[in-house]
């Protein structure tokens, strides 16, 4: 079976290859301006992330997957021609990606903060922070409180938040047993659930420009009671934190890590990149922590700069919340991140921790770290690329027009039933409520209660979707952040969401029917509660109890 496995991304090639070359004819001598595909705003647009995410999950093979759904995509936008496929896969895929501003922003971002990591490791920073952890955090369930509750105070972007969070706790919670995957989990419902439901954020602006005559930020106030899938998660999580309750995958990688020391229960694909030297007694926990802090001051003072806060000609001058609406995460993390690694090279050459040598060694090995996650998020821009150009958008814009408007209190449920899915399929969250929101509104003007919750449902599909989905740039921060295998953090992380999506999807239809019949909705949010709670404590009697 596992010979079979291996095979199936290379079967899966040949046969598409052979598709292109026998009907390639069908689009031989036409221009590619003139050419619209077939497959263009029907179900079929969402085929290439469908296969790409299968693949992952069949094979745990996650490079070859994502291509083969860029190749289907490619496909299917040619109508089967190879000429057509192989210019669409590399100039409007990968090459376009790459060329786009905000992500290189991002994957800039991402190579200071590898280079960063690796100075405050060398420089002995990550060991004294974890001497200083195994002195005054003594259990398990403290270390992931501890990571827990950072990831709450970095609510200003979720990229931001996944990297930080890792570098930080990866020392403590190592100490203590606590699994990779465990730790990414943590990352990663701390990132996007928090991010969505944090009013000065990176996702709050990006939220607010979807709402006009300025009063997005006072809408997406309004929605956060409603954002059941982002509470819940963040509910679910702290409660199996406290109750020592796991189920599914995950289960067997807490217990191995438990028993056996053994945190990866696998595959790790950071192994031999950057190594912390336990022996190293000169660092201070000043190495670790002041960068940190002076990283996270840089990146908000970026993110403000980016939004006009700092331009007195600008309408958002000394605007805190107007200058994060109209921020550019992509330019505000990367100024921020470049200020804090220059700080970090001072810093540290004041305290003679390292020679200049040294910390210029320290750039490309934290350049290596990150080619993982970099090459991840190449390929999974490429494939939201193909899935916009087979009109995804339009398709997902029609159906909900059509069939919605029908069943109009049964409306939160739908919208975030349909949030969850497109993006599963995308990868991007963003992208889906920037879909949706426009959507909903059309439907029910803001001052209707059911508008309120559709927006916030539509925020909260998305971040499931995204949270879900092996392809979300999210989620493979978060892999990136606790430096684990990336398949086996969304194979253990799937169980856990799956769960509060499916008692968010029965919360919004309380909260619908509560507001057809003229209650308040807000009243599903505590009985969603009961039910995640009352889930939590089965689980806890059927015998699936971590330390076990």
């Amino acid at each position: 079976m596992r010979r079979t496995r291996t095979w199936l991304p290379l079967l899966a090639v040949l046969v598409l290859v052979v598709m292109a070359m026998t009907t390639g004819v069908l689009a031989a001598g036409e221009e590619a301006e003139e050419f619209v595909s077939p497959f263009y705003a029907t179900p079929w647009a969402l085929l290439p992330p469908v296969v790409a995410i299968g693949l992952a999950l069949i094979t745990k093979e996650v490079y070859s997957s994502l291509f083969i759904g860029i190749l289907v995509g490619g496909l299917l936008y040619s109508g089967f021609n190879f000429e057509g496929t192989v210019l669409h896969v590399f100039e409007d895929g990968i090459v376009s990606v790459l060329s786009d501003s905000y992500n290189v922003g991002i994957l800039v971002f991402l190579v200071i903060l590898g280079a960063m990591v690796c100075l405050m490791n060398k420089a002995g920073g990550s060991a004294a922070f974890g001497r200083w952890a195994a002195k005054n955090i003594k259990s398990r369930v403290g270390a992931q409180m501890a990571a827990i509750v950072l990831g709450v105070l970095i609510f200003i972007d979720d990229y931001f938040n996944c990297l930080t969070v890792g570098s930080v706790m990866r020392p403590i919670t190592d100490k203590h047993r606590v699994s990779r995957v465990k730790l990414a989990y943590v990352i990663d419902a701390t990132a996007a659930p928090v991010c969505i439901i944090a009013p000065i954020s990176s996702w709050a602006a990006a939220v607010s420009s979807y709402v006009p005559d300025g009063q997005g930020l006072a809408v997406f106030i309004r929605a956060i009671p409603y954002n059941f899938y982002a509470l819940f998660t963040i509910a679910m999580m702290i409660a199996m934190v406290l109750m020592k309750v796991e189920f599914g995958p995950m289960l067997k990688f807490e217990r191995n890590a438990i028993k056996t020391g053994d945190l990866f229960s696998g595959s790790n694909p950071y192994a031999g990149l950057m190594e912390d030297d336990p022996d190293d007694t000169k660092g201070a926990v000043a190495d670790l922590v002041l960068p940190i802090v002076v990283l996270i001051v840089a990146c908000v003072t970026g993110m403000l700069y980016s939004g006009s806060f700092f331009d007195a000609a600008s309408e958002n001058y000394l605007n805190i919340p107007g200058a994060f609406s109209s921020s550019d995460a992509s330019i505000g993390l990367m100024l921020g991140s470049s200020f804090g690694l220059l700080f970090a090279l001072i810093f540290y050459w004041v305290r003679k921790a390292m020679t200049f040598k040294q910390m210029m060694e320290c750039i490309p090995e934290g350049f290596k770290a990150m080619v993982p996650a970099i090459m991840i998020l190449t390929f999974a821009w490429s494939l939201k690329a193909m899935t916009d150009s087979l009109g995804a958008t339009p398709f997902v814009e029609y159906f909900v027009n059509t069939y919605a408007r029908s069943v109009q209190f049964f409306l939160p449920a739908i919208v975030f039933a349909i949030g969850c899915l497109l993006a599963f399929a995308t990868g991007t969250s963003w992208g889906t409520f920037g879909i949706l929101i426009p959507i909903t509104m059309a439907i029910f003007p803001l001052d209707n209660p059911l508008g309120i919750i559709c927006i916030s449902a539509s925020m909260a599909g998305a971040v499931c979707g995204d949270h879900c989905s092996p392809i979300s740039d999210t989620t493979i921060m978060a892999s990136a952040g606790a430096q684990c295998d990336h398949v086996n953090h969304v194979s253990t992380q799937l169980p856990y969401a799956i769960v509060c999506a499916a008692i968010a999807f029965v919360s919004y239809v309380v909260a619908g029917l509560l507001v057809h019949f003229g209650a308040p909705g807000i009243l599903a949010l505590p009985f969603g509660l009961v039910l995640l709670l009352g889930f939590l404590v089965v689980m806890k009697r059927m015998g699936d109890d971590v330390t076990k």
